[in-house]
């Protein structure tokens, strides 16, 4: 069975930072595409970043120049670096890969994160931002 394992999740004060990790096991691909989904009490799952090995790394516009993404192959593991964080990075963040024969993760994953059947996802890590 394909799981993902999360970490990192934590309660910051705004500009403080927060590092995510995910490893992924028993994925019949080497090297998936990865990345981080969000999702705020009263909003639609929001992919916040992507990355694979064929591709730069896709970041929401919200997040530019305050997140990195990076990925480690050999350990199937993602991490999502947040600095600067805000009160509106408030979410529960979900990591996910791309279920085949699909081989990228979307942006409109709709209203529910975990509801979308593409994907396989994490158990998700609450990220709370206080002012």
């Amino acid at each position: 069975d394909v799981q993902l394992v999360e970490s990192g999740g934590g309660s910051v004060q705004a500009g403080g930072s927060l590092r995510l990790s995910c490893t992924v096991s028993g994925f019949p691909n080497d090297e998936p595409a990865m990345g981080w989904y969000r999702q705020a009490p009263g909003t639609e799952c929001e992919l916040v970043s992507s990355v694979s090995s064929d591709s730069r790394p896709y970041y929401t516009t919200s997040v530019e120049g305050r997140f990195t993404i990076s990925q480690d192959n050999a350990k199937n593991t993602v991490y999502l670096q947040m600095n600067s964080l805000k009160p509106d990075d408030t979410a529960v963040y979900y990591c996910a890969v791309p279920k085949p024969p699909f081989l990228s993760l979307v942006a409109g994953a709709g209203a529910f994160c975990t509801a979308y059947e593409h994907n396989y996802w994490g158990q998700g890590t609450q990220v709370t931002v206080s002012s």
